[in-house]
């Protein structure tokens, strides 16, 4: 804000225009308060604050499966989806039917602690999960974390997606457990989301030769029921010939030199 203006006659005795002035000093310092009041830091909210707020019913699923869980509102507002929900119907009973509950736990978890189990160790490794393999063999616990990155894009929490994803990279599994992976990111990720649409292709289209054949058909399967997926592998196929090509100072690569036989 500009400090007031001074207006000083011409004609005016000096006695008048000090007095003037000696305003001006005073709504000046007064601005100068009001700055410094401005730029103080806002009131840290504490985790209590969190739990004072009201609570939400969150209804899961449909059907007998279907669940409900309790949450407070407080900590569901860091989510741009609850909190445009909030503030389109007020209610207090938020409906996610066709979410799954795991994955909505997952997410209740990190909005309240900043994580979800299994965690993040220092190592880069996840803690040991009694209750699962050493080696996902049906894909569990790949569609697991995938289920978590697609909630969270789903509810605008770009950070849990990151976390979800880094998840994923960290499970060992087999080509079934894959192509069981493969086949929910296809189906419930958009086109553009290359984040985890670009590694799944560049996993196939690294090991497609040797894997396909311990898929039981189920690669073929997947190609043509996503042709997305087909096509992004052979595009990661071809770009690296390609990329090896031009290493070895191929120039013809990328260009039709090479004549056709005619017919006779």
């Amino acid at each position: 804000m500009a400090d007031p203006e001074v207006q000083i006659s011409r004609g005016s005795p000096p006695v008048e225009a000090d007095v003037d002035m000696e305003a001006g000093d005073n709504d000046a310092e007064g601005t100068a308060v009001a700055a410094e009041e401005d730029d103080k830091p806002a009131p840290r909210v504490t985790f209590v604050d969190y739990l004072k707020s009201p609570m939400v019913e969150l209804l899961i699923g449909s059907g007998d499966s279907q669940t409900l869980l309790m949450a407070h509102k407080a900590l569901l507002t860091k989510s741009p989806f609850f909190t445009e929900k909030f503030s389109s119907s007020g209610d207090a009973r938020i409906e996610l039917v066709d979410d799954d509950l795991d994955a909505v736990s997952c997410v209740l978890e990190y909005l309240y602690t900043g994580e979800y189990f299994p965690h993040k160790l220092p190592s880069g490794a996840l803690e040991p999960d009694p209750s699962a393999p050493k080696i996902d063999d049906s894909g569990a616990q790949l569609l697991k974390h995938a289920k978590v990155y697609t909630l969270a894009e789903k509810l605008g929490m770009p950070l849990l997606k990151s976390l979800s994803h880094s998840k994923i990279h960290l499970i060992t599994s087999t080509a079934l457990a894959e192509i069981a992976y493969a086949r929910y990111v296809y189906a419930h990720t958009t086109r553009t989301d290359l984040t985890i649409r670009k590694p799944v292709a560049s996993f196939w289209g690294q090991r497609s030769h040797v894997l396909r054949h311990e898929t039981e058909g189920s690669f073929r399967d997947m190609c043509l029921e996503y042709p997305e997926f087909a096509f992004d592998v052979l595009s990661f196929v071809l770009d690296a010939e390609e990329k090896r090509a031009q290493r070895r100072g191929d120039e013809e690569v990328g260009k039709s030199a090479r004549k056709r036989a005619r017919g006779q």
